[in-house]
C-alpha cells in the first residue's frame, strides 16, 4: 500500500493529477457513449477575461455537477468555450495601440482585425488555462469560440431568418451611446448608477404675453434640442396655456405647450421640456404629438451645428456655458444639488448619452412570449423559484433590442446597400443588389451586439448552424440538462438563450436554470478594488490549494443567496484537507494489506463500527438529497462533519483498541471497515474536492490512475447500513466520554494521566459492555458502578445524559497550583469584559461602528460573562478541597 508524505502539499499533486485525468480521456464524451444524457455549457467569460472569484465559484459548482453526473453513470459533457467580448476585446487592443500613438484608424479595419486576431491567438483565452488549475472537468476537445467560422456561420443564419421573418429590422429609434467607444449600447449594457448632480430651473419665455413656464433639467444643454413644453392635460394650472407656445432663448424657434398623461403634476412646477433626440420618455411624447426631432450632439458628445453658439463645445462644457448665457438673459432661476440615477457604460465607465440613431433592432415580443409560456408551463424552471417572477416580468416589459454596434471587432451585419440605397440581407456575400441588379455593393460597417451570438452558445457548440440541422451532439445533449450562472445574468444571457433556442430548435436550450449569489467578503460587502477586499482566486489556489478554495465556497453556497468568503476560511480549508490526509496516512499504516472491499459479517462488527456504518449511510443519504435540490453548503457541512467529528475524532480513536490489539480476528474487522467506509468517504467528496480525494484514494486502493481514477469509479448509491440502535448506544459513549474530556481540561489534567471513575447510571449493562472502549477514548484507569456516591468535598460530579461521574480529586490535581492558574484566568476575563462593557456604554461606538461590529462586541461581552461563571465555578468547587 502507498506511503503518503508527512504532510498535504497540493503543488505536488494537483498539476499532475490533472494533466493524467485528460490524458485519460476522462473529461470527454461522446454521444453515443453509454448511460443517460447530461449537458451543461460553460457560461462563456471573455475572452479578455482572468479568473476572477466569481469565475471560481460557477465553475467549481459546474465542475461538482459533472463529476457527480460522471460518477453516477451518465453520459456527461461539458463544453468550455469563450466569448468574442466586442467592446471590451477591442478596447484591450486600442489601448494598446494608443501606447505606440496609433488609433484603429490609422491602421484601417482589415490590419486592426488582424492585430486583434493576434492578441486574441497570443493572449486570449488565458482564462481556460486557469480553468484547469481549479480542477475543471471541462470537454477539451470541444472548445468553442462565439466567433470561430462554425458559430459565424449559425450567426448570419440566424441573422438573416429573423429579417425574411420580418422581426429584425433597420429604422431609426432612440438608442443609447457610448462617446467613448463610440457605439450604440443595449439597455443591459448600462449601469445606472446613483450619482450627485444638479437641477437647474429656468423659464422659456411666452411667445404672445409676458411671464413664461419654468421647467428644471438635470442636463441643462439639452434644452438646445427641445421642441415643446408638457404638463398634464387634468393640471389646472395649465388648462389655458395648452395650445399656446414659448420662444427658444437661442433661436428663433417657438415650441408648442402641449397636454401628455405621461407628465408628472407633482414634479417641479408640473410643466416638462420635451427634447426627442435625447430623453426616451421625450422620445414617446414626440412620437405621439409629431414633435420636430433635433439632435444636438456628434458621435463623440461635442455639440453639432445644431446647437448654434454653443457648436464646437464639449457635452459638459455646453452644460455650463448654456447655464451662464440664460443667466445673462435673466431665465435662471437656480441651480440645486440633486442626488439621481445616471446610466454609465458597463464597458469603459462613460456617461452615455440617449441619442437618436439609425440602429438593427430585434422584434422582441413574439420570442419573448414563447419564452414566457416556456416558463409558466414548467419546461424551464429556475431555482430557487422567487427569481420566476423578476424574470418573466422583465420578459413582459422588453423592448426591441438594438443589437448593431459601431465597432470593427465582431460579427459583421450581413447586409449590403447598392447607390440607389436598397438593402439586400443574405447568408452568402452577394455580387449584385436583390431589389435592382447593381452591383456596387458596400456592407453595412456595424458589427452585431455580442450577446446576439452568445444567446446561440447552447445549441451552436452542438453543432447547429441552420435551421432543420441535426447532429449526433445536438440529438444527445440538446436541450442542455441545467444551466448554472448568477442570478444577475439572468436579463442579459438566461433571457435571450431562451427566446431564441425556442423560436429556432422549437426546444428549450436548458430544463433548470441554477441560480447562485455574489461572492462578497466576510462582513457581506460587495468584492471591490476601492473597498480592499477583492479575492484572487489564483493567489488563494498557489498558497492553500483549489481544494481548499473549492471547500470554502461550497461551504456557503445555497441557491440564489450570496457567498461569503474570507482567507481564514480557504485556510480552514486547507486545515479540512491535511486533516483527511492525516487520517487516511494514519489508515495506511494500519490497514497492512487490506483493501477497500465489502463488510465483515454482521456478527463481527463492534458498536464503533456499527455506528460508523450507520452514519455513513445517513450522510450519504443527506448529501445524496441536497444533490437534488443543489445545496452545496449542505453537501460540504455534511461531509465536513462526518469526516472530521464522526471518522476522524471518534471511529479512529475507537478503533485503536482493536488495531493495536493482539486479536488478529478483531483487528481484520476494524481494517475492513476502516478501509470500506474511508474508501466510500473519498467518493463522497470527489466532486467537491477532486485532487484531494483522488490522491488518497489512488493511496488507499493502490489504484494507477488513468482510466482508472476516481472519477472514474461509481458513486456510493449505496454505503453503511442503517443501524438506530448503535446510534442511541454510541451516543451515550460520545456523551460520557465528552462530559469527561472536558473535566480533563477544565481542571488541567495531564492527557497521559489516568483516574478511576464511578458511575451512577441507567445505561450500566451497555457501559459496561463497552469498558474497554470508554476507558480508551475518555484515558481512565478504572470503571466502576455503583449505585449512589456520598456528597464529598473531595469528589468531583461530572453530569451526562444517562447519569453521573464521580472523581476522587485527591492526588489528581494540584489544588494551589490549579487555583492560582484560574485566578490569573479569571482576572484576564474580568479585564477584558470590563473593557468591552465600556465601549458598549459609549453611545459614539454604538451609533457610529458597522451594526456588524457592534453585535459581534455584544456577542464578545456575553461570552466573556460565561467564561467568568464557568472559572468561579471552577475554584469553589477546588477550595472546598482546600
Amino acid at each position: 500500500m502507498a506511503e503518503l508524505p508527512k504532510a498535504y502539499d497540493p503543488a505536488e499533486v494537483e498539476d499532475d493529477l490533472y494533466r493524467d485525468w485528460e490524458q485519460a480521456g476522462l473529461f470527454h464524451a461522446e454521444p453515443d457513449d453509454p448511460g443517460e444524457p447530461f449537458s451543461i455549457v460553460i457560461p462563456p467569460p471573455n475572452v479578455t477575461g482572468s479568473l476572477h472569484i466569481g469565475h471560481a465559484l460557477t465553475n467549481a459548482v459546474e465542475d461538482a455537477m459533472i463529476r457527480h453526473a460522471k460518477m453516477h453513470g451518465k453520459n456527461a459533457v461539458w463544453v468550455p468555450g469563450t466569448d468574442h467580448a466586442g467592446i471590451a476585446t477591442q478596447n484591450v487592443v486600442e489601448r494598446q495601440l494608443e501606447e505606440e500613438g496609433l488609433t484603429r484608424h490609422d491602421l484601417g479595419r482589415e490590419a486592426f482585425l488582424e492585430r486583434v486576431w493576434e492578441w486574441r491567438e497570443e493572449s486570449g483565452g488565458v482564462i481556460l488555462t486557469q480553468l484547469r488549475k481549479l480542477g475543471c472537468a471541462l470537454d477539451w476537445e470541444r472548445e468553442a469560440f462565439t466567433f470561430d467560422e462554425p458559430r459565424s456561420r449559425a450567426v448570419r443564419e440566424v441573422f438573416v431568418g429573423l429579417h425574411e421573418q420580418g422581426l429584425i429590422y433597420r429604422g431609426y429609434r432612440l438608442i443609447n451611446w457610448c462617446p467613448r467607444c463610440a457605439t450604440a449600447l443595449s439597455d443591459i449594457e448600462v449601469d445606472h448608477e446613483e450619482v450627485d448632480g444638479e437641477m437647474a430651473h429656468f423659464v422659456y419665455p411666452y411667445a404672445d404675453r409676458d411671464g413664461g413656464v419654468e421647467v428644471a433639467t438635470t442636463r441643462a444643454e439639452t434644452m438646445l434640442g427641445d421642441t415643446a413644453i408638457a404638463v398634464h392635460p387634468d393640471d389646472e394650472r395649465y388648462t389655458e396655456m395648452v395650445g399656446r407656445t414659448v420662444t427658444h432663448p437661442f433661436f428663433d424657434r417657438e415650441l408648442p405647450i402641449i397636454a401628455d398623461e405621461h407628465v408628472d403634476p407633482e414634479f417641479g412646477t408640473g410643466a416638462v421640456k420635451i427634447t426627442p433626440a435625447h430623453d426616451p420618455n421625450d422620445y414617446d411624447i414626440g412620437e405621439r404629438h409629431d414633435l420636430e426631432v433635433i439632435d444636438i450632439l456628434t458621435d463623440d458628445a461635442v455639440v453639432n451645428d445644431n446647437g448654434g453658439p454653443f457648436a464646437g463645445m464639449d457635452r459638459f462644457e455646453a452644460r455650463r456655458a448654456v447655464k451662464e448665457a440664460l443667466d445673462e438673459k435673466g431665465l435662471l432661476r437656480e441651480v440645486e444639488a440633486h442626488t439621481h440615477q445616471v446610466g454609465h457604460c458597463s464597458r469603459c465607465g462613460t456617461v452615455i448619452e440617449p441619442r437618436l440613431s439609425e440602429q438593427w433592432f430585434v422584434e422582441v415580443r413574439p420570442l419573448a412570449d414563447k419564452a414566457i409560456a416556456a416558463v409558466h408551463d414548467g419546461r424551464t424552471r429556475l431555482i430557487p423559484k422567487r427569481y420566476t417572477k423578476p424574470f418573466l416580468e422583465w420578459l413582459e416589459n422588453l423592448h426591441d433590442w438594438c443589437i448593431s454596434r459601431q465597432i470593427w471587432w465582431g460579427h459583421r451585419i450581413p447586409a449590403w446597400y447598392c447607390p440607389d440605397g436598397h438593402v439586400t440581407v443574405a447568408r452568402d456575400d452577394p455580387d449584385e443588389c436583390a431589389e435592382c441588379g447593381k452591383g456596387e455593393l458596400t456592407q453595412d460597417e456595424d458589427v452585431l451586439d455580442t450577446w446576439f451570438s452568445s444567446q446561440l452558445w447552447p445549441f451552436t457548440v452542438f453543432g447547429w448552424e441552420a435551421p432543420g440541422d441535426t447532429t449526433p451532439e445536438l440529438e444527445t445533449w440538446y436541450p442542455t440538462s441545467i444551466l448554472e450562472t448568477g442570478y444577475d445574468i439572468n436579463t442579459f444571457w438566461v433571457s435571450r438563450m431562451l427566446m431564441i433556442g425556442l423560436w429556432f430548435l422549437d426546444e428549450v436550450p436548458f430544463e433548470i436554470v441554477w441560480n447562485h449569489g455574489m461572492v462578497r467578503d466576510a462582513e457581506g460587502k460587495k468584492m471591490s478594488k476601492s473597498f480592499g477586499n477583492v479575492i484572487d482566486p489564483l493567489d488563494f489556489i498557489e498558497r492553500y490549494g483549489a481544494d481548499a478554495l473549492r471547500f470554502a465556497l461550497f461551504q456557503h453556497c445555497s441557491p440564489g443567496q450570496d457567498v461569503p468568503l474570507a482567507e481564514e476560511w480557504v485556510e480552514g480549508g486547507r486545515r479540512f484537507a491535511n486533516k483527511l490526509w492525516n487520517a487516511t496516512r494514519f489508515a495506511l499504516g494500519t490497514l497492512d494489506d487490506t483493501k477497500p472491499g465489502g463488510l465483515p459479517d454482521a456478527d463481527d462488527l463492534t458498536l464503533e463500527d456499527r455506528w460508523i456504518l450507520s452514519r455513513l449511510a445517513a450522510v450519504r443519504e443527506r448529501v445524496d438529497g441536497a444533490y437534488e435540490r443543489y445545496e452545496w453548503s449542505i453537501i460540504a457541512q455534511s461531509l465536513y462533519h462526518f469526516a472530521w467529528d464522526e471518522l476522524a475524532d471518534w471511529y479512529l480513536e475507537a478503533a485503536k483498541v482493536r488495531l493495536y490489539g493482539d486479536d488478529e480476528t478483531a483487528r481484520q474487522t476494524a481494517r475492513q471497515v476502516l478501509a470500506y467506509v474511508l474508501e466510500r468517504l473519498l467518493r463522497l467528496m470527489h466532486p467537491v474536492m477532486p485532487f484531494l480525494t483522488e490522491a488518497l484514494w489512488r493511496a488507499l486502493t493502490g489504484e494507477p490512475g488513468g482510466e482508472r481514477s476516481l472519477m472514474a469509479t461509481e458513486w456510493p448509491s449505496e454505503a453503511g447500513r442503517s443501524d438506530e440502535d448503535a446510534e442511541r448506544d454510541f451516543a451515550v459513549i460520545e456523551d460520557l466520554v465528552t462530559q469527561l474530556r472536558k473535566f480533563r481540561s477544565q481542571n488541567d489534567v495531564a492527557p497521559s494521566k489516568r483516574f478511576d471513575v464511578r458511575l451512577v447510571t441507567e445505561r450500566a449493562e451497555l457501559l459496561d459492555r463497552q469498558r474497554e472502549l470508554v476507558t480508551s477514548l475518555a484515558g481512565l484507569s478504572e470503571l466502576e458502578f455503583v449505585d449512589a456516591v456520598a456528597d464529598d468535598a473531595g469528589v468531583a460530579k461530572i453530569v451526562f445524559g444517562a447519569g453521573e461521574a464521580y472523581v476522587e480529586l485527591a492526588g489528581l490535581i494540584d489544588v494551589e497550583a490549579e487555583l492560582a492558574r484560574l485566578e490569573k484566568e479569571l482576572g484576564k476575563a474580568q479585564d477584558d469584559l470590563e473593557r468591552s462593557q465600556g465601549k458598549l456604554a459609549n453611545d459614539a461606538f454604538v451609533e457610529n461602528a458597522p451594526d456588524e461590529v457592534v453585535q459581534q462586541e455584544r456577542d464578545r461581552s456575553s461570552e466573556l460573562e460565561r467564561v467568568i461563571r464557568e472559572v468561579q465555578e471552577q475554584m469553589g468547587a477546588l477550595r472546598e478541597l482546600a
